[in-house]
């Protein structure tokens, strides 16, 4: 069953740099259910995330569209990593603006699950700023038990929140 419209889409691994509260450096998304197989998430642009001076570097934008999209396969029960992803940069984006981001499932075929997003800047109406479409592919969690740091598959796996423990593997290669 999905979760009701706006609920928080917790952390899926509390180390993970796009939605993780304790990587301080990292750009701490936190994702909300929407109305069908649909996010949203705000990531603020800090000065530590800039590219060119006082605008974000497109490489964390399209970090924030990689963590956002992921968050999708949450609502799809399933676990998956990152396939392919292309991104569009419409306009560029400042130091100091909040990026709304949408997010929604295309399409599912197989182990395959199609996806795509906009950022917008200014509010969830505001002009786009970046686009992206995704393909996701689902994955055992051996994927992650076999190709991760051992004494990070341990504290994961040792979590004694059975929820939390399973979404610690469920996004991103």
């Amino acid at each position: 069953m999905a979760p009701a419209p706006g609920t928080v889409l917790n952390s899926h691994y509390a180390h993970c740099f796009g939605c993780g509260p304790q990587q301080s450096g990292g750009l701490q998304l936190e994702a909300r259910a929407g109305e069908g197989v649909d996010v949203t998430a705000e990531f603020l642009v800090r000065p530590v995330h800039q590219g060119g001076p006082g605008l974000a570097h497109g490489g964390l934008l399209v970090t924030a569209m990689d963590e956002t999209l992921g968050t999708l396969n949450w609502l799809l029960h399933t676990s998956s990593v990152t396939g392919r992803l292309e991104s569009d940069f419409v306009r560029p984006v400042p130091v100091d603006s909040l990026l709304h981001i949408h997010a929604w499932a295309t399409g599912v075929h197989g182990r395959k699950i199609y996806c795509a997003a906009e950022g917008r800047i200014g509010g969830p109406e505001g002009p786009v700023a970046i686009r992206a479409q995704a393909l996701f592919i689902q994955v055992k969690l051996e994927h992650f038990t076999t190709h991760g740091r051992p004494e990070d598959i341990k504290a994961a796996l040792g979590d004694p929140d059975l929820l939390m423990r399973a979404r610690a593997f469920e996004v991103n290669p």
